[in-house]
């Protein structure tokens, strides 16, 4: 049998227990104030229809009459935010609920509430403001805007490595019975106690906490640009895709619909407007239809809804006018529902579908993501969905406040107590594939492991008291 000694200079192939239980500590130790935010702003963000639903109960049960036109409607909500132009007409989601009105002013986004029947402001609210809007910006950017999103995007990929490194650990090896693989044992002292309520609630939500976590990369700032240069590539053309990857991204669209709006203006092109800018000049619109129609621009929109309304589309479902003089008039569902989306091109004169995208004329690659971001918010197959995720973002808090229990309760005086690696690890040339491939993947988690094992190899184990404070004397002499 070897001694303790020629155990540690020994070299072991493939997948070292300790080695792994070392990356898990510390993706655990980085991930964890992440997870709980996450799991929490998620969990608001899971009850978004009704949270929403909510805050509309006092413009949801309108004693309604005789309906003024949609045209006298929207003039009343461009009245009510001054210099604003109209982006999009919502439907009412009831006979008895408002009609919302969805205006830019600049770069910002106004919702205005108004009466069907006497065009009556009821209410106005900033777009960006909305506590669910708030809430996804807290989520997705932590409010820190293309900063915040690429710190959430690293947690997410380091959460990753702790699932697939927990899932790994919680393996039996040697287990006698089911005890602490599928149901905790309560009766066995608070270190035995924390282990299985971390191990097992570990092996019911490891799926779905990767599944939320992959889901979640498209509307990242650097995995979804990434993706969206990728397809660029692949396609040799521009892509649009049916969702932003960032608050920057959303802006820059309303600033874009502001100047094609413009361009398209008799004589008002931009490029004979040396200094033009989109925010300063928001005052004469985003649509020219409105400008060479004057008050009663948005006529037409009657007929439009007159189209629209019977089709059934699930909400909310957005008529927006031309962006050109013209031009066509656009509907949508917009629902976060995705695969029951639509999106219509009407004639500006008859109101007639001129054209209709559903969801499975999309490709193939939209199809996916479409569908993982549906399940991802909650809203693939409604309330069960939702209850599936609560028990996910759930099981995640478990396994963060756990395994800081565990290692509070573990720690050794005067070092982090991280598991010591007793011996050299030679990865085999499978796994270090497996990697590679996993990090041009996800390339923030192979980045930012590439940058952690460089630091650890010749800056952490040069500096005695931080070698001893990580655990790392016991490999230092390699």
């Amino acid at each position: 049998m070897a001694t303790a000694s020629q155990a540690s200079s020994e070299t072991s192939r493939g997948l070292d227990y300790r080695t792994v239980w070392r990356w898990h500590f510390y993706a655990g130790l980085f991930c964890i104030p992440f997870v709980l935010w996450l799991a929490t702003t998620g969990t608001i963000f899971l009850f978004k229809p009704q949270i929403e639903r909510y805050l509309d109960r006092p413009y949801d049960h309108l004693v309604i009459g005789q309906r003024a036109s949609a045209n006298q409607q929207v003039k009343a909500a461009l009245a009510a935010v001054p210099e604003s132009t109209l982006d999009a007409y919502e439907l009412p989601h009831t006979p008895t609920s408002a009609a919302q009105v969805l205006v830019d002013k600049g770069t910002q986004q106004f919702r205005v509430y108004v009466h069907p029947q006497t065009s009556q402001v009821l209410h106005v609210v900033n777009e960006d403001m909305r506590l669910e809007k708030v809430i996804f910006r807290l989520h997705g950017e932590l409010l820190m805007g293309n900063f915040g999103s690429a710190i959430v995007e690293l947690a997410a990929s380091w959460a990753v490595i702790m699932i697939v490194t927990g899932l790994y650990l919680w393996w039996p090896r040697n287990a006698r019975g089911l005890g602490g693989v599928l149901y905790p044992r309560l009766r066995q002292g608070p270190r035995i106690f924390w282990r299985d309520i971390h191990a097992v609630m570990g092996i019911y939500v490891s799926f779905f906490a990767i599944f939320l976590l992959l889901t979640g990369l498209p509307w990242a700032k650097g995995w979804g640009t990434y993706l969206k240069t990728w397809r660029h590539m692949a396609n040799g053309r521009a892509i649009h895709q049916d969702w932003t990857t960032s608050t920057s991204e959303e802006l820059a669209a309303r600033a874009a619909r502001i100047e094609g709006g413009m361009a398209n203006m008799p004589g008002m092109q931009m490029d004979k407007m040396p200094g033009m800018n989109a925010s300063k000049h928001a005052s004469h619109g985003h649509h020219a239809h409105h400008m060479a129609g004057g008050p009663d621009a948005y006529k037409p929109l009657d007929r439009m809804i007159a189209v629209v309304a019977p089709l059934q589309l699930a909400n909310p479902v957005l008529i927006s006018p031309p962006m050109s003089i013209g031009g066509n008039w656009t509907a949508k569902s917009d629902t976060q529902d995705r695969p029951l989306r639509v999106d219509l091109i009407l004639d500006s004169t008859t109101g007639a579908i001129l054209m209709r995208t559903d969801f499975h004329s999309r490709p193939w690659l939209d199809r996916i993501i479409g569908t993982g971001i549906a399940a991802h918010e909650g809203q693939l197959f409604g309330l069960a969905n939702q209850l599936v995720s609560l028990f996910t973002t759930i099981g995640l808090v478990t396994l963060s406040l756990s395994g800081f229990i565990m290692w509070w309760r573990r720690r050794p005086e005067g070092v982090l107590g991280a598991p010591v690696p007793l011996r050299r690890v030679h990865f085999s040339r499978g796994l270090i594939t497996f990697l590679v491939v996993f990090g041009i993947y996800m390339p923030f988690l192979g980045g930012s492991m590439l940058i952690v094992l460089l630091i650890e190899r010749f800056v952490l184990r040069k500096i005695a008291a931080t070698r001893s404070w990580l655990g790392l004397q016991a490999i230092s002499s390699r």
